[in-house]
């Protein structure tokens, strides 16, 4: 059986190690030119030169995200860019305009990837962008599994497919609310998430939702329950969304599905709740599976809702471990006090719970509380722990 790359996102240096180090076998991270998150990133080229030799330290692969929708005054520098891509060995670049992808393809010999961003959703667009010259299609959200198998039954063309994460209510992220609402372009990296907000409705001058405001987006896509239909079909990358995102929901998204797929492809018994419940850890907005069954219905969407609801289990990085002395240094995220239950996550174990009892500071100083976040501090863990697990505060 084969197994499917597992592509994760990084928004920064740290996001990545952690994505790496707990399982994806690439990543994708955009610069701050030409790339739909360039407002948020922190990726110069120096930076990604930096990314680039850590995965490939660990034989793993780092993408750039050049996947805007650029007008006349976005070109300017696109040639040097690219070649500077090209010089610092990124084993590929993500494109949706044709513009970017030809000139990728005739001024440099880097790997081009096709973005979701051009809505393909059929195997003549596959085939075509091959001709081209391009690698790989990241397919549309807006396609069922028995869509999927259907691509891959009418090309030989590696296919991407995004299994977790933000899904956007326009087709394949085609959407101008932003534009309209807040001067900000979607497509050339400002989305403002419009359609999360609130609307008031009329009808003949009244107002129907006085009790609910309307909303309009859709829940976050989840597919825990479809990963080994789409091994089945040689789906060849599993791509998981969320560049903004934080550090612990990276770490859990990927340490799952990392956990999922090596089951399935080494024919382990699955036990689905064991990974939805670990997947729920990193969930604050309420989740569905998308157009993977087929056309959604009123239940993959929050109208008239909204379900963000950020979590503050995610209590500490662990920085370094003392194995004499079982005292841990941590990186404080969340509030946490001496008494509560915790557990780790790591790479290297699987879950393992404790209870924390005292709370030191830097200088060995007793604390009656966590409160700061960012703070390094002393606990005491009963078992041997490694730089980047983390710490979780759970309820026995």
């Amino acid at each position: 059986m084969k197994k499917p790359e597992l592509l994760a996102p990084a928004g920064d240096l740290e996001k990545l190690k952690i994505a790496l180090i707990y399982g994806a076998d690439a990543v994708y991270i955009g610069g701050k030119k030409f790339s739909l998150r360039a407002r948020a990133s922190n990726f110069e080229i120096k930076d990604i030169k930096e990314a680039v030799e850590f995965a490939h330290s660990l034989n793993k692969k780092v993408y750039i995200t050049t996947n805007i929708i650029p007008h006349n005054d976005n070109l300017e520098g696109l040639v040097e860019y690219l070649q500077d891509l090209e010089k610092i060995n990124v084993d590929a670049i993500i494109c949706a305009s044709p513009v970017i992808i030809d000139t990728a393809l005739n001024n440099t010999n880097l790997e081009v990837h096709i973005s979701t961003q051009t809505s393909t959703t059929n195997y003549e667009t596959i085939n075509f962008f091959k001709e081209l010259g391009a690698k790989r299609v990241v397919l549309a959200r807006e396609l069922s599994k028995t869509e999927l198998g259907l691509m891959k039954d009418n090309t030989d063309m590696d296919l991407e497919v995004f299994i977790h994460g933000g899904m956007c209510v326009s087709y394949s992220g085609r959407c101008t609310l932003s534009n309209n609402m807040t001067d900000r372009d979607a497509n050339r990296g400002g989305c403002a998430h419009s359609c999360r907000w609130n609307y008031q409705l009329f009808e003949n001058d009244h107002e129907v939702t006085s009790e609910i405001p309307f909303s309009m987006s859709s829940k976050d896509l989840q597919t825990v329950k479809h990963i080994s239909d789409l091994i089945d079909l040689g789906i060849d990358s599993l791509k998981i969304e969320g560049r903004m995102k934080s550090i612990h929901y990276i770490a859990t998204v990927v340490k799952t599905y990392r956990t999922l797929i090596d089951d399935i492809c080494d024919e382990v018994d699955i036990d689905l709740p064991k990974y939805l419940l670990e997947i729920k850890k990193a969930e604050n907005r309420l989740t569905s599976h998308g157009f993977m069954e087929g056309i959604t219905s009123i239940e993959q969407q929050l109208y008239n809702m909204r379900s963000e609801n950020p979590t503050q289990e995610f209590i500490g990085l662990v920085k370094d471990y003392n194995e004499e002395t079982f005292i841990a240094t941590i990186e404080q995220r969340n509030k946490f006090n001496p008494g509560d239950y915790a557990e780790i996550t790591s790479p290297n174990f699987e879950n393992m719970k404790f209870k924390i009892d005292k709370i030191m500071d830097e200088d060995g100083n007793e604390l009656e509380t966590a409160r700061h976040p960012k703070q390094l501090l002393k606990i005491f863990i009963p078992f041997k722990v490694n730089e980047f697990d983390m710490v979780r505060k759970i309820k026995l």
